[in-house]
């Protein structure tokens, strides 16, 4: 038959709509892509706000159904991608267009086609490419009750962890139409359980750390009670190296919080092709030259930033004064509230940031201030600018500033392996399970998220604790903001201790968490 008398026989077929699905920030929204064909002159043309790589499709779809064995249509075509209002970017709309005009031009059929969402890059031969975003996607169809999805096989996996939703994955263009046309086809199923306890694994372990009890130590509070630390110490001392090590003594993620971490890393097309799902605490640690677009997140249509891909995880910067200023101005928000709303002339984005905050920096320019074995060359006046580099609103959103002094000869040389993670972590799980039990009514997660009314009910200090506070604001010089932080970090060091009331040794502990307030005072 020829394609004209095929169309003018299926008269019904000029107009078809498919369903596909897009993302905007962290969130999905569907798509309705109409397609019309009528007499006039040969062209395709794409409307409904797409952005370049969709206005380019038309070439892609054109090869990739003419090399699958179809006819493209000598027609005049029209594809309209609503809602209109919203930008489309991305080239996951190759493969709705493509089945679109094959059903608008009859050569399929299109009765099943509205109860499934299609997502897919074509290559010039007609073979499905990967695309981002789809956990979100298929998140949102299970949330409206849309139980089909036909989309690339590298995305299979990671669209079948989103139980309610039949994943149809494929390899080519002629591949899902044969799926379409199949009403007897079977979904993908995975072992959800299986691959998320497969993938919480962590390739370090603080096992591997020799020396350095008293900073694993501060580690083990901070993980305790979801604190901010800063660790200070000369060049070679290990701060990275224990930074790394934290993700894996904070408590292990739920399901729930992998999918929101998965979701945040598949949008920004992070996803590992053979990882489905993110089991382990993420650690970003960001170069110093970071843009505060790219530490937050932005751009034309926003992408998750540094601090939403640590989202339940761990943001670590490294050599912190030498950070821009803007730079770290930008946190304070996400470390007060746990998320970023990044605004643009349509649409407010909300991406999530809920993360601890790990930092590092050397005491002095040179770095070798607090070094036995090196002697310091800065001035006090070049000490006193470097660490007034870090502000006092930054420096107020974290709780334990801690010294990481060099190495020494016999740390290195010994045989004796560290405590393991597992270990560590399991004296973090029950801390934890002391403040979800204490903050089930107050909508909190842990210690650092108390505020002034929380302090007053449940960091009460006996007469030796008070004076001890006391006598460190006093005697030692600690600044006004450090008294707050010092009753939350006393209040973890109780609860890691299994005590309901906070002693003065706990007090005596978290004032030693305060170094960098004392050299401030100090210098």
């Amino acid at each position: 038959m020829s394609e004209e008398r095929m169309i003018q026989e299926s008269g019904a077929h000029t107009l078809s709509r498919v369903l596909t699905a897009a993302t905007y920030g962290v969130k999905a929204f569907l798509v309705e892509v109409e397609t019309h064909l009528e007499m006039g002159l040969p062209g395709t043309s794409i409307v409904g706000l797409p952005d370049s790589t969709v206005r380019e499709s038309s070439v892609r779809i054109s090869a990739a159904v003419k090399n699958s064995g179809f006819k493209y249509p000598v027609r005049k075509i029209t594809v309209n991608l609503a809602p209109a209002d919203i930008r489309k970017e991305g080239a996951s709309f190759d493969l709705p267009m493509a089945v679109g005009i094959l059903a608008s031009s009859g050569q399929i059929e299109s009765g099943d086609l509205e109860r499934h969402v299609l997502l897919g890059e074509l290559a010039l031969s007609g073979k499905l490419r990967p695309v981002h975003g789809v956990l979100p996607i298929a998140l949102e169809l299970r949330r409206r009750g849309i139980r089909g999805l036909l989309l690339p096989r590298e995305n299979g996996r990671e669209a079948a962890m989103v139980e309610g939703v039949n994943v149809y994955p494929a390899s080519s263009l002629r591949e899902a139409v044969e799926l379409l046309s199949h009403r007897s086809r079977e979904p993908l199923r995975v072992e959800v359980g299986r691959i998320f306890g497969e993938d919480q694994h962590y390739s370090v372990d603080f096992a591997d750390v020799r020396g350095q009890e008293d900073v694993k130590r501060a580690l083990e509070v901070a993980a305790a009670g979801g604190h901010n630390i800063l660790l200070i110490g000369p060049p070679g001392s290990g701060k990275t190296m224990l930074a790394k090590r934290l993700p894996t003594i904070l408590p292990p993620m739920s399901f729930e919080e992998a999918l929101e971490t998965t979701t945040i890393h598949s949008v920004a097309g992070l996803l590992p092709p053979d990882t489905p799902l993110v089991g382990t605490r993420p650690f970003r640690a960001p170069h110093h030259t970071i843009s505060d677009a790219a530490l937050v997140g932005g751009g034309i249509v926003p992408r998750p930033g540094e601090i939403s891909l640590a989202h339940h995880g761990v943001l670590f910067l490294d050599e912190l004064p030498e950070f821009a200023r803007n730079v770290l101005e930008v946190l304070r928000q996400p470390l007060e509230e746990g998320h970023v709303m990044i605004s643009r002339s349509r649409l407010s984005v909300d991406f999530p940031a809920n993360f601890m905050l790990v930092c590092a920096m050397n005491p002095c320019p040179c770095g070798y201030l607090t070094d036995p074995a090196r002697a310091c060359e800065c001035q006090a006046y070049a000490v006193q600018r470097y660490l007034s580099k870090i502000s006092g609103p930054l420096l107020d959103r974290i709780d334990l500033h801690i010294d990481d002094p060099a190495l020494r000869y016999r740390e290195l040389s010994g045989m004796e392996a560290g405590e393991s993670s597992a270990l560590i972590r399991e004296r973090v799980r029950r801390a934890r399970a002391i403040q979800e039990k204490r903050f089930r009514r107050r909508g909190l997660f842990s210690n650092a998220d108390m505020e002034s009314k929380d302090l007053r009910e449940f960091c009460r200090l006996d007469d030796g604790s008070q004076e001890l506070l006391r006598m460190a604001l006093v005697k030692l010089g600690l600044s006004a903001r450090a008294y707050d932080r010092i009753q939350k970090v006393a209040r973890t060091i109780a609860d890691l201790a299994g005590s309901e009331a906070i002693r003065p040794e706990h007090v005596s502990e978290a004032i030693q968490y305060r170094t960098l307030d004392r050299n401030l005072m100090h210098s």
